[in-house]
């Protein structure tokens, strides 16, 4: 394992990028409404990212189709966007990365699920949960811990409330690469324990968690990963920087309470 870490002014690159990279979501999430295509979202992330001065980094990526990954219901991630006319009772979520500036830069990452229209309480309080899952990885992201202590963060709040943490995906190192080392599960692990968290690391952390049971499978298209009993998903992320004494959320949308 190759511990990337990041020299001062590349980091300020990757918080201009990250910044950028949260607008972006925000304005496709304001336009994810009953009615609306998943192709139509990435299209509109596709211009911004370019207007903004980046390149969308999942568009190509091991041959990915699309600038987002629009992920619907009982699928977890890496949904394909296309014709899919999204509707009330929905739950979407939508994972944008991108490298800017587009010449020479670093990546960021980040992903947010939204209710589309009135949804069911349970999906709502999963989406909830998994936001605070979220931010307690986060909180656990400092100088000093490990990267068990992030997944230790993830898990002991998700497990509270009987849902699946799906383990086969992880979050990431991120900033020279779309994917770069550590891997960061989001369950304790032992071995993490020896993978200390040092300033100028950029992580991308991100739970994916289930209403039911955290077993997955790929859909027919190669891409589209699903639950195996149909239960409905959620997914949250963000590029962090580790500082000298804490960390900086690269990724935050404008709207985004912390």
């Amino acid at each position: 394992m190759v511990m990337l870490i990041k020299k001062p002014d590349e980091i300020e690159q990757i918080k201009k990028g990250g910044k950028i990279l949260g607008q972006v979501l925000e304005e496709v999430i304001s336009v994810a409404k009953s009615g609306v295509t998943t192709l139509e979202l990435d299209q509109l992330a596709e211009k911004r990212i370019k207007e903004l001065g980046g390149v969308p980094s999942f568009k190509g990526y091991r041959s990915f189709p699309g600038t987002i990954c629009a992920s619907v219901n009982d699928e977890v991630v890496h949904g394909i966007p296309g014709s899919r006319v999204l509707k009330d009772g929905d739950v979407l979520g939508i994972d944008l990365g991108m490298k800017w500036p587009a010449e020479n830069g670093f990546y960021t990452d980040t992903a947010a699920t939204l209710a589309i229209g009135e949804i069911k309480k349970e999906h709502q309080e999963l989406m909830e949960r998994t936001q605070q899952g979220l931010y307690k990885g986060i909180k656990a992201a400092q100088p000093g811990n490990s990267i068990a202590d992030i997944g230790r963060a993830v898990e002991n709040h998700i497990k509270q409330f009987g849902y699946g943490i799906v383990v086969a995906l992880v979050g990431h190192g991120v900033g020279y690469q779309v994917h770069e080392d550590p891997r960061i599960p989001n369950v304790y692990k032992e071995k993490n324990e020896a993978v200390k968290i040092e300033p100028g690391m950029v992580l991308a952390i991100e739970p994916m968690i289930t209403l039911g049971s955290a077993e997955i499978e790929t859909a027919d298209d190669g891409w589209t990963v699903v639950t195996k009993d149909k239960t409905y998903a959620a997914h949250f992320e963000h590029t962090i920087v580790i500082e000298e004494n804490g960390n900086f959320i690269t990724t935050q949308r404008p709207s985004e309470k912390i």
